[in-house]
């Protein structure tokens, strides 16, 4: 028998709720110049209680070729990816107009 999800009763197959959280995020996207004129591209605003970020890390990273790291609730990529990082944000499921660039 398959597990039951907490937040919604369905099992774990049908389980939507990570897809709902998705659409409901505020997401910012903005650059950071660090140590020796490093860049830093930063994700913030994806909870971490509705959606695994950790995975989405990983997706980002493996895109990319870039390393980073996720730091209090906050998605740190090495090097400028700003331009690229609102497709991909969408095409792994997230909404269009949640996702700000500055």
């Amino acid at each position: 028998m398959s597990e039951i999800c907490s937040r919604c009763g369905l099992p774990k197959d049908l389980c939507a709720c990570e897809t709902i959280a998705k659409g409901e995020q505020e997401i910012k996207v903005s650059l950071v110049s660090r140590k020796f004129g490093k860049l830093t591209t930063i994700i913030e605003g994806i909870k971490e209680k509705e959606v695994n970020i950790k995975e989405v890390t990983k997706k980002l990273k493996s895109k990319f070729a870039c390393g980073g790291t996720v730091k209090h609730y906050v998605i740190e990529l090495q090097g400028d990816h700003k331009s690229k990082v609102k497709e991909e944000l969408i095409r792994l499921g997230f909404a269009p107009e949640t996702i700000k660039v500055s």
